[in-house]
């Protein structure tokens, strides 16, 4: 039976749940690369921990999501490619099946970016679920009931405002603004 594997993908954070042992993997979302010719050199804490501090001539470190959506295709499916082996094993003979979050708002295009990034870094299936209905089953908001319940999810690069009822979002709002903005705006009003 393959793995079953969560991936919250977000702007500022990757969290990885694999069923049966809950969250193994935490970290940003930042990738290493070579600048002469684009391997990857770390990703997630290694990369983070070189952010500024990098020879730009050689290595050139990025976030390949950008507001909640992928920004860098390559980059983002070498990252995802990197968190399922290392939440699976490197020398898994059965691909894991993995369930990705993504903005309500996204486009079809973007979804479809996100499950192809997911399938080419070495998923066996991928299916998508949007934030806010994975963030209300993961609270336990009783989704399945025919009240509406309000989520509000403040990520890094979105804020996702959905009502949800009987299993599925009656409405939604996807803002591109997040925790990283709120931090930008603080830290120029305490500068000034």
């Amino acid at each position: 039976m393959p793995k079953q594997v969560g991936i919250d993908l977000g702007t500022a954070n990757v969290l990885v749940f694999l069923r049966g042992r809950g969250i193994v993997i935490n970290e940003p979302s930042v990738v290493a690369i070579s600048a002469k010719d684009g391997k990857v050199k770390a990703v997630g804490l290694e990369a983070r921990n070189m952010l500024g501090r990098e020879p730009r001539d050689t290595i050139e470190v990025v976030r390949p999501m950008r507001d909640g959506v992928i920004a860098d295709y390559i980059v983002t499916q070498k990252m995802l490619e990197y968190f399922i082996n290392k939440a699976c094993g490197r020398f898994s003979l059965i691909r894991p099946d993995v369930m990705i979050c993504v903005p309500a708002g996204v486009t079809g295009v973007e979804r479809r970016a996100v499950r192809d990034a997911a399938l080419n870094g070495g998923a066996r299936r991928a299916y998508l679920i949007s934030e806010p209905l994975a963030a209300a089953i993961g609270a336990r908001v009783p989704v399945a009931d025919p009240s509406g319940n309000m989520i509000i999810d403040i990520g890094g690069g979105t804020t996702e405002v959905a009502v949800i009822s009987l299993n599925g979002i009656v409405v939604a709002r996807s803002l591109r603004v997040g925790g990283n903005r709120f931090d930008e705006a603080i830290s120029s009003y305490i500068k000034r």
